[in-house]
């Protein structure tokens, strides 16, 4: 058996609550400015979660910061995942917004793993406070509170490095500076300005702080939660416009932002998964903007927008909507699902299976077509002119298999729930993706209420799944992991 070092686990899981109490706070001057009811839910909640926090974090005694091992890195950041979301839980439970604690955690779930999947019939009654918090989950989980921890806390060291594994998704962790807190910092230093900067955009547009506050923090962590039932159906061609950038920009390598901010656009612009990420949202939007040309008597324009406005969300698994693409031809929409199976580049805060793995299973199908014509031939699989390492290639067809092995059973199991094939495939996609809409009964304006409770814990389970990318809590699940 292994011996874990539960000292850092427990240490560094507290330390995260505090922090999560005190983003929970936050909400506190949208709740006093509002007149809601939730001002005390709130900080009861914040305070439950801050004091269970500190108990654990100070009670405790300190650790070597070369505890935190690879195994220790899953382990904390697969449990830390369920913590705060429990506690995330807290003030829509005890407000009685919520008033199913089944439901409560599914939506802050969905919330901090950038889902945007939502129990909520009517968002619009419920307390600003409360809406602030639910956007707040998101824009925490986008990056990642791990990612901040790194930033904010150098103490963590050494072990920082395991944890920035087990979190950041990608088959590569891109590093912009070779101390890892640094690249945090940076990280979350772009992360902030892409916010900042949508919000103005926004604001300019005439959209009020409150909801340009909420519409940033979804755009920017690609997870959708919307403070009005119609999402961005009821505002502006400009402010569609605006969320179609920030989108697409929020599914973009980080790094690639860094580098253009740094100056060096050749560099950025030249990266393959780059073009292969445009392709993948130009081709789609001419095609379904064709179809609704011709098919829905849209102008020119609005079927553009239209199209690109939906295929943004889908591939950046953002879930914005603008309007209700099951409502569009049968095989426009099936269109819209298979583009579920995408997600944006690697490195960003998009889910999905990510466009560079889909690029590698491609040059690795090509390169073994080459190799049965040339039998002698050493054709190795390149990208942005370098050799791939053989062992990305297998875990990318690992965890390639895994997507398609996971997303069948679950399917199987919501099905048997009683929930239609249609609906069923579509939720779990959706949940796995990080996208949050789904097809039928759960699309993009309906909602995952009328579940079984028994279905949404498996959508959890599978929000879970697709946040840490499988491998981080399958890995944690298997029982080699607890050997010596």
């Amino acid at each position: 058996m292994y011996r874990f070092h539960y000292r850092a686990l427990i240490k560094i899981t507290g330390m995260l609550l505090v922090i999560e109490g005190l983003f929970m706070l936050t909400s506190i001057p949208f709740s006093l400015w509002y007149g809601g009811t939730d001002l005390k839910p709130l900080l009861i909640s914040a305070g439950i979660t801050i004091l269970t926090g500190s108990v654990m974090w100070f009670t405790r005694r300190n650790y070597d910061q070369r505890d935190i091992g690879r195994r220790e890195g899953y382990l904390i950041v697969s449990i830390t995942w369920i913590v705060i979301s429990v506690f995330g839980a807290l003030p829509f439970y005890i407000s009685g917004a919520i008033p199913s604690f089944t439901d409560a955690c599914f939506e802050t779930m969905s919330g901090f793993s950038t889902t945007g999947a939502s129990i909520l019939r009517d968002i619009e009654v419920i307390p600003k406070g409360l809406l602030f918090w639910r956007s707040m989950t998101h824009w925490i989980g986008g990056m990642g509170i791990i990612v901040l921890s790194i930033a904010i806390l150098p103490f963590l060291g050494y072990g920082g490095m395991s944890l920035f594994w087990a979190e950041v998704p990608g088959p590569e962790k891109d590093k912009l500076h070779p101390r890892i807190a640094e690249t945090a910092r940076r990280l979350w230093g772009i992360y902030i300005l892409l916010t900042f900067a949508m919000v103005l955009l926004e604001l300019a547009g005439g959209m009020n702080l409150f909801d340009s506050l909420c519409h940033a923090f979804g755009a920017l962590s690609s997870g959708g939660f919307s403070p009005k039932n119609t999402s961005l159906a009821g505002y502006s061609p400009y402010l569609q416009y605006v969320a179609i950038l920030f989108m697409f920009l929020a599914g973009t390598n980080f790094t690639l932002h860094y580098l253009l901010l740094n100056g060096k656009a050749k560099k950025a612009l030249g990266s393959q998964e780059l073009h292969a990420y445009l392709l993948i949202l130009f081709i789609p939007s001419v095609i379904i903007a064709m179809i609704l040309f011709y098919t829905r008597d849209y102008g020119i324009e609005q079927a553009w927008r239209g199209a690109l406005f939906n295929v943004v969300s889908i591939v950046t698994c953002t879930g914005f909507a603008n309007e209700d693409f099951m409502l569009w031809p049968s095989y426009a929409w099936f269109i819209i699902f298979l583009l579920m199976f995408s997600g944006g580049m690697a490195g960003s805060t998009s889910g999905g299976i990510k466009v560079v793995r889909h690029v590698l299973l491609f040059r690795n199908f090509s390169n073994v077509i080459q190799r049965q014509v040339h039998k002698s031939a050493v054709i190795p699989v390149r990208l942005d002119k370098k050799p791939v390492n053989p062992k990305i290639l297998h875990n990318v067809l690992a965890i390639f298999f895994l997507y398609i092995i996971t997303f069948g059973i679950g399917s199987l199991l919501l099905t048997a729930t009683g929930l239609d094939v249609i609906s069923s495939m579509g939720s779990v996609v959706s949940c796995m993706g990080g996208i949050g809409p789904g097809l039928a009964t759960t699309g993009p304006v309906a909602n995952y209420a009328h579940l079984t409770d028994f279905a949404k814990w498996v959508l959890n389970f599978m929000m879970l799944l697709g946040r840490l990318e499988l491998f981080s809590l399958f890995i944690v699940l298997h029982p080699a992991f607890w050997k010596q």
